[in-house]
C-alpha cells in the first residue's frame, strides 16, 4: 500500500511529507522544488488492544507508544502538478508516472489562496479551483491510457467474449486498477456490457468514476493557521459537495513539533492537541512553540497532519488493524512475543484473508480461526473487526 502526497507546486506538499515521515527533503519557496519523488514511511495511529487488555506488547512490525499502535505506511511525495500536466506541461508526465501505484492520494492545497495555479505567489486565487483541477488532470491522464487503441480493444473484448471488467483491469493494471474497481465503476453508472457501444461521454464518465474508486483523495487544507475561519469553512463545505474529507492542516507546525520531539526538547505524540516541554530552550524556540500552541493546536485541536493520514488509511481505504497470534490465551507468537504483528486489511476481510497476509502457505492450509477476545471458533465467513486478535488454525503441511 502506498499513499501519494500530491498538489500544485509551492503549497507545502514536501513540508507535509517531511512532517509525516521525518525524511529530510528540499523545501523552498519556489515551484518544482521536488523533481524526483521522495519516498518514506509514515504511520497510521490507532488505539492498541493492550490499552484495553492491560498487556505489554513486543511489537515487531510496528511501533508502540502510550497505548497506541503506530502502523507503518509507505508515502511518496511527487513533483508538483500544474494545469495541462496530462499533456506534459511542467513535470506532468513525471508526476503522473510517480502516482501510478498509489492506493490513496493526499491532496495538499494552500487554504489561504496565496498560491496560483502555476505555484506562484498571489493574493487572489480560489483554492476550491485546485480540487477540480487535480481531478481533471488525473481523469484525462487515465482516459489517455484507456483510449490508446480503444476501438480495437473493445471489439476484441466483444468478439472473444472476454470478461469485460477483467480485460479493462488488465489493460489498466499499470496504474493499480483491480477487477473489482472496474466492476464497481461500470455498475455505478449502469453501463452496458458491450464496450463498442460506449459513447465518448460514457467512456469519460467511466474514467471519472474509476478514479474516485481507485485513487480516492482527501484534502489537506494546508497553511490553515494563516487562513481565516471563513476560508476554512468554505473549503469544508465545497469539499463536502464534491465528496471530499477536508482537514485544516499546518504541515510547518507539525514538522517543527516532530523535530523538537526528536531532539528531546518536548514530548509530543503526532495527532495530539498539546505537548510537554522536557528541557530548556532558547527564547526563539520557546516563542515558536508557544505560537504553534496558540495558533494551531488550540484553534484546530491538532496540526491536522496525523488526522489526514489516519483518515486516508482508515476512512478512504477502509482498512482495519488485525493482530494474528499463535496462543490466544497469552496473546503471543511462537517466541512468546505479545501481539508482535499487526496487518492492515480491508473491511469485510475474513480470517483466511489474514492467513494469506501472514503467509501464502497458511492461507492455503487454513482450517478455522479463534477470536482471542471471545475465545470462540470462527470460520471463513467471519468478518474481521477493528483491532481483532486472531489465532489461525491450519492443517499440517
Amino acid at each position: 500500500m502506498e499513499v501519494g502526497v500530491v498538489g500544485k507546486p509551492n503549497v507545502g506538499k514536501s513540508t507535509f511529507f517531511s512532517a509525516a515521515t521525518l525524511v529530510d527533503v528540499d523545501i523552498a519557496n519556489y515551484p518544482f522544488t521536488t523533481i524526483e519523488a521522495n519516498v518514506g514511511v509514515t504511520y497510521a495511529i490507532a488505539e492498541h488492544p493492550c490499552k484495553e487488555l492491560g498487556c505489554k506488547p513486543n511489537p515487531q512490525n510496528y511501533e508502540y507508544k502510550d497505548g497506541t499502535a503506530l502502523i507503518p505506511v509507505k508515502m511518496i511525495d511527487v513533483a508538483g502538478l500544474v494545469p495541462g500536466a496530462h499533456e506534459g506541461r511542467g513535470l506532468g508526465n513525471k508526476f503522473l508516472d510517480d502516482l501510478r501505484m498509489a492506493s490513496a492520494l493526499i491532496h495538499v492545497i494552500d487554504a489561504t489562496g496565496k498560491t496560483d495555479a502555476e505555484g506562484q505567489p498571489t493574493d487572489h486565487h480560489d483554492p476550491v479551483e485546485d480540487m477540480e483541477f487535480l481531478e481533471r488532470e488525473i481523469d484525462y491522464w487515465m482516459l489517455g491510457i484507456l483510449k490508446k487503441g480503444w476501438e480495437k480493444f473493445a471489439k476484441r473484448i466483444k468478439l472473444q467474449h472476454m470478461k469485460l471488467e477483467q480485460a479493462i483491469a488488465d489493460h489498466l493494471s499499470g496504474i493499480g486498477v483491480k477487477e473489482e474497481n472496474v466492476w464497481e465503476a461500470i455498475h455505478r453508472l449502469g453501463l452496458g456490457d458491450d464496450p463498442t457501444k460506449w459513447t465518448d461521454d460514457e467512456l469519460f464518465a467511466f474514467v471519472r468514476e474509476l478514479r474516485k474508486i481507485n485513487k480516492p483523495m482527501i484534502i489537506a487544507a494546508n497553511k490553515a493557521d494563516a487562513a481565516s475561519d471563513e476560508q476554512i469553512e468554505r473549503l469544508k463545505k465545497e469539499g463536502e459537495k464534491r465528496g471530499y474529507i477536508v482537514i485544516p492542516t499546518s504541515a510547518a507546525a507539525e514538522l517543527t513539533l516532530r523535530k523538537a520531539a526528536r531532539a528531546g526538547f518536548i514530548d509530543y505524540t503526532p495527532g495530539s492537541s498539546d505537548f510537554r516541554i522536557l528541557k530548556e530552550m532558547n527564547p526563539q524556540q520557546e516563542k515558536a512553540l508557544q505560537l504553534i500552541k496558540e495558533r494551531v493546536l488550540e484553534r484546530f485541536g491538532s496540526t491536522g497532519v496525523q488526522e489526514v493520514i489516519n483518515r486516508a488509511v482508515f476512512d478512504l481505504l477502509n482498512l482495519i488493524p488485525v493482530y494474528p497470534v499463535q496462543d490466544e490465551n497469552k496473546l503471543t507468537d511462537q517466541f512468546g512475543n505479545v501481539l508482535p504483528h499487526v496487518y492492515l486489511l480491508p473491511k469485510g476481510s475474513t480470517p483466511r484473508d489474514l492467513a494469506y497476509k501472514v503467509h501464502t502457505d497458511l492461507g492455503r492450509t487454513f482450517l478455522y480461526a479463534v477470536n482471542a477476545r471471545t475465545h470462540r471458533r470462527v470460520g471463513d465467513d467471519y468478518k474481521l473487526e477493528f483491532n481483532d486478535i486472531i489465532k489461525i488454525v491450519a492443517t499440517a503441511k
